[in-house]
């Protein structure tokens, strides 16, 4: 018997549904259940053929148990070392290298020193940064917000460089990124599993949460089938199996805003039901191919394109 395992925390109407619509399919010789653990040994492999993480991000010991797990063989959905690896500014500099259209982003040090550091750790920088080169690089209004954050945590949205200096003080030992802000006509959020499946949802950041699915947008129909093309090819490369990557389209060009999402909310009281339903189902079919497919002799993790040897991006050398 293969074991299909969900990883969570407060989450509460997706980790069961998953479940149970993975032994409502009933796949011979596989089997869903919540993970439950009493000891972590080193070098033991779990009892799961696959996991789906969805709360190492907030629980550094569920990391370094999925590391452990992937390293014994289990399936991890998302692979633990690329998900610790990544960040958002490097995820910016990647699409680039893809033909994926994103905001002007610059990179910034922390406020503060971080702790066990003092100036002399900054020996590299040449103080006072090269302020108007940046601010002329990305233009107002823009957004400071971190280079690894997520769930809209710390984001701000200034109108000027004034603005940027009182509110960069505040940030601390955050490293944050300056990014052009994109006067959209459209935006949207797209679920993509397994690399393959899209799932595109009007969604609009400017409503209150409980609102931001039930947008409704006009929008070219050549428009949405780039927008499925950037998100398979995002994911692709950055190797996630379960993600989203939101879309701001200003004209008739959809910007790549945020695709470092591997932990998406999928409640049903936020999505919708539609959207759920999507979810679910096709979620639960991909867990059950990787479960089918596992063999515990060898690495059943996915590794994206960006590490792949033999990938040129257009910006390589000749």
């Amino acid at each position: 018997m293969k074991k299909i395992g969900i990883l969570f925390g407060q989450e509460n109407t997706f980790p069961q549904a998953f479940a149970d619509r993975i032994n409502r399919k009933n796949p011979s010789g596989i089997f869903a259940e919540f993970v439950t653990l009493d000891k972590v040994l080193q070098g033991q492999a779990s009892e799961y053929a696959v996991i789906v993480d969805r709360i190492s991000q907030d629980v550094p010991f569920y990391r370094a148990f999925l590391k452990n797990a992937a390293a014994t063989g289990t399936a991890v959905i998302n692979n633990p070392f690329w998900w610790s690896a990544d960040d958002k500014f490097f995820n910016n500099a990647l699409a680039e290298q893809i033909n994926v259209t994103v905001p002007r982003t610059a990179l910034l040090p922390s406020y503060q020193h971080p702790d066990n550091t003092n100036a002399k750790s900054f020996r590299n920088l040449i103080f006072p940064l090269d302020w108007q080169g940046i601010f002329d690089y990305v233009g107002f209004p823009a957004y400071l917000k971190p280079y690894d954050g997520g769930g809209w945590r710390n984001v701000y949205r200034l109108a000027d460089k004034e603005e940027f200096y009182k509110v960069h003080q505040e940030t601390g030992q955050l490293v944050m990124m300056l990014q052009e802000e994109i006067d959209f006509n459209a935006y949207y959020r797209c679920y993509c599993i397994g690399g393959k499946a899209v799932r595109i949802m009007p969604y609009n950041p400017r409503h209150s949460h409980q609102d931001r699915y039930k947008a409704t947008f006009e929008i070219d129909k050549g428009v949405l089938a780039e927008i499925e093309r950037a998100t398979i090819a995002l994911n692709q490369y950055l190797g996630y199996d379960f993600n989203t990557v939101e879309f701001a389209v200003r004209g008739d060009v959809p910007y790549a805003i945020d695709f470092c999402n591997p932990a998406p909310d999928a409640d049903i009281h936020s999505i919708g039901q539609e959207n759920f339903e999507w979810i679910v189902e096709t979620s639960a079919q991909y867990a059950i191919e990787r479960a089918m497919a596992h063999d515990w002799s060898k690495d059943n993790l996915t590794w994206g394109k960006f590490i792949s040897p033999g990938i040129i991006k257009k910006n390589s050398a000749e």
